[in-house]
């Protein structure tokens, strides 16, 4: 029987690093956070197709995910919500050679709780005194911090902003305070949004240049570097794109 564990936990890594192995035979992939659901489904049809693989996921902000092979995690696959985070990963020498592909797109939004009665409608809309708590991922180590630092720094506003800023871990943390309405606004992908529609709204589309671009890669030290280009090979596969699709990607 193979075995699917939705989320490996920050302690189960720590274990692993100790000892040096994870466990005998899965398949380690760390993604973004915005890649929970899409990757969750693609985990079940690729282990459905591959009988006796085993995969563990593990979620988080892209640049922590770094940190964590750096400090010698046993992944096998690493995607990422940006290029900078693996352009950092490459110059670590952190990835097998010739494994990074580009895998899918996203687009930013600023989303607001499902009940608020008054939406900003721009960018500027968020330096008004009615927007007083903006959860914003942490832009040094979150892509999607960082892009909306880009944006707003375009415009600008990141000083007004920034006063009111409540930084999070991650996109999904930025997603469930806005979805609570513990914060007035809060920047996210599209993708993230998509998945609350119930609680949270899109107030509007970040622009941004160039656009959102996720790569995916084979981590140097895998240990099973021939089953992580496969399971590459199948996330950009029709199949695997068609999954993504269904969760608001689109292709790069």
């Amino acid at each position: 029987m193979h075995r699917f564990l939705p989320k490996l936990s920050v302690a189960a890594l720590a274990l692993a690093i100790t000892s040096g192995s994870a466990l005998a035979g899965e398949l380690i992939v760390s993604a973004a956070a915005s890649l929970t659901n899409a990757f969750r489904d693609i985990a079940r049809e690729y282990q459905a197709r591959n009988p006796g693989t085993r995969l563990a996921l593990n979620f988080g902000g892209s640049g922590a995910l770094l940190q964590q092979i750096g400090k010698g995690a046993p992944v096998d696959v690493f995607a990422t919500a940006d290029q900078e985070t693996m352009d950092s990963a490459a110059r670590r020498a952190l990835l097998a050679a010739g494994s990074r592909r580009d895998f899918a797109a996203n687009r930013l939004v600023v989303i607001v709780p499902g009940n608020r009665a008054a939406a900003p409608r721009q960018l500027s809309d968020l330096a008004l005194a009615g927007v007083q708590r903006i959860a914003i991922a942490t832009p040094d180590s979150v892509p999607v911090g960082h892009y909306s630092r880009q944006a707003l720094q375009a415009a600008g506003l990141w000083d007004l902003v920034a006063a009111k800023a409540i930084n999070t871990q991650h996109v999904r943390q930025t997603l469930a305070y806005v979805a609570r309405g513990e914060v007035d606004a809060g920047f996210v992908y599209a993708t993230d949004a998509a998945i609350m529609p119930d609680k949270v709204a899109v107030a509007f589309e970040v622009p941004l240049d160039p656009a959102i671009r996720y790569p995916i890669a084979v981590v140097a030290d895998s240990a099973q570097p021939a089953e992580a280009r496969r399971f590459i090979d199948y996330v950009l596969s029709p199949d695997g794109q068609a999954v993504l699709n269904r969760y608001g990607f689109t292709s790069p």
